[in-house]
């Protein structure tokens, strides 16, 4: 069934100039190891003026050039920490937010009641979010997408997603549609997608299909589910 389709990462991206930030998590195929992505894309200066740093397992977005900083207070984030059995990734500082709840006993989407969609009117940015949750050889995964209600940006909606860990098969959630003026939000549910065995592929396929004008950064991390060692990538377009 079409409804059913598992789309590559380059049906995705190809051609689309503009789709924001990303967060894709899986399972490879062969279904021994979690799979997660994260890229930032830019169109303003300030956007564009950002790396991807890795620190004691968790990444930062920050400043390639500090002085031209503009305002940091949507830019500048944690995108990816650990919590316990738990790998949350967002898209902004509710990162911390998540982390938080979950040391106060807490939820996932709990914790994302507490939060909207970034005021940057007239776009209205989305936050999207996501948290895997680790067992023994087995994870199940969560995302989230916080979205305003209309075009003035009267109420926030909160859409969440729960999935089982499916050998081969990922979800993917970014900020926009496509490029515009506001910039059209992301609708509907995750966008099924194939993920691969190989971390060099998947990381070759995502960064190779984003746009060259807007890339910024990408980050994928592999989790092998028997004993929890991490392979990673990460790639910057400022060095």
């Amino acid at each position: 069934m079409e409804n059913y389709r598992i789309f590559t990462a380059r049906e995705l991206l190809a051609g689309n100039p503009y789709v924001g930030r990303g967060i894709l998590v899986g399972r490879t195929p062969n279904a021994r190891r979690a799979v997660v992505a994260y890229f930032i894309m830019g169109r303003s200066a300030n956007s564009r003026n950002r790396i991807f740093c890795e620190r004691d397992g968790a990444v930062f977005t920050e400043p390639f050039d500090p002085a031209r900083v503009e305002d940091p207070s949507l830019i500048i984030y944690a995108a990816l920490r650990s919590y316990e059995n738990r790998l949350i990734v967002t898209n902004g500082d509710q990162t911390d937010t998540v982390y938080q709840a979950l040391a106060e006993g807490k939820g996932f989407f709990e914790a994302l009641t507490t939060r909207a969609f970034e005021p940057d009117a007239p776009n209205f940015t989305p936050r999207i979010s996501a948290m895997l949750t680790f067992g023994e050889n087995d994870f199940t995964y969560d995302m989230s997408i916080l979205k305003s209600v209309d075009a003035d940006g009267s109420a926030c909606a909160r859409y969440g997603f729960s999935y089982p860990a499916v050998p081969g098969l990922g979800h993917f959630i970014h900020t926009y549609q496509t490029d515009g003026n506001p910039l059209p939000t992301f609708w509907g549910e995750p966008e099924r997608v194939a993920v691969s065995d190989a971390i060099d592929e998947m990381t070759d396929e995502i960064w190779s299909n984003l746009s060259p004008d807007n890339r910024i950064s990408l980050y994928v991390r592999y989790i092998d589910l028997a004993d929890k060692t991490v392979e990673s990538r990460l790639i910057n377009r400022n060095k």
